[in-house]
């Protein structure tokens, strides 16, 4: 009868445990969703505009907001019309949050972000860059590192489109530029290029 009593004391004390951890949780700071290797796909007519990398994506839903967390890095490739690859983006951190009420997006990427124009071959690397996607800019009040084949920039704050074709520094300083190139050069895509087959050996 003893050792009964004794069991019965045990598990009501180790349920009781498991209730205690249980009622600690705040579930309104969990995710809803938790999606690991996440690889996603836009199209527009039948060609891919943009494709999305991330190991780790964390969704939450509260009153006003949906957001979702990339806290092991993204990676964001975005295309021609053509379906030519034209502009990637890599970044350590990143959030992208929509507005219940207004659906309102809005895209944060931070943490070593580095942007290429890789037709153009341009780089832009700073701490934090934000996406505007309904006027199509990216933009950032940070400092800013902007180099290509024709020189190098850098300064605080940066305006451009949404593809990095025509980026603007807003307060540049120790920056320089190539004035002279070679008018004849052929500039090739390396990225798109397809060549010749190699022949089979």
């Amino acid at each position: 009868m003893m050792a009964t009593t004794s069991v019965v004391a045990f598990v009501v004390f180790s349920c009781k445990g498991k209730l205690g951890e249980a009622e600690s949780l705040n579930l309104s700071e969990m995710p809803v969703q938790r999606v690991e290797n996440m690889f996603t796909v836009q199209t527009k007519n039948g060609v891919v505009i943009m494709r999305t990398v991330a190991n780790l994506t964390e969704r939450y839903d509260k009153d006003t907001l949906t957001y979702e967390t990339f806290p092991k890095g993204i990676a964001v490739y975005s295309y021609t019309d053509d379906g030519l690859l034209e502009t990637t983006l890599f970044a350590d951190n990143a959030r992208h949050e929509t507005n219940k009420r207004t659906n309102v997006e809005k895209w944060a990427a931070y943490g070593n972000v580095e942007i290429e124009n890789v037709i153009k071959k341009q780089l832009i690397q700073t701490d934090t860059i934000y996406w505007d996607r309904t006027d199509e800019k990216l933009y950032t009040d940070c400092y800013v590192r902007m180099s290509s084949p024709d020189g190098f920039m850098q300064g605080y704050g940066m305006r451009s489109d949404q593809k990095a074709n025509n980026s603007i520094i807003l307060r540049p300083f120790n920056s320089y530029a190539v004035v002279v190139q070679d008018t004849t050069a052929v500039v090739i895509d390396s990225v798109n290029f397809i060549g010749p087959f190699p022949k089979k050996r």
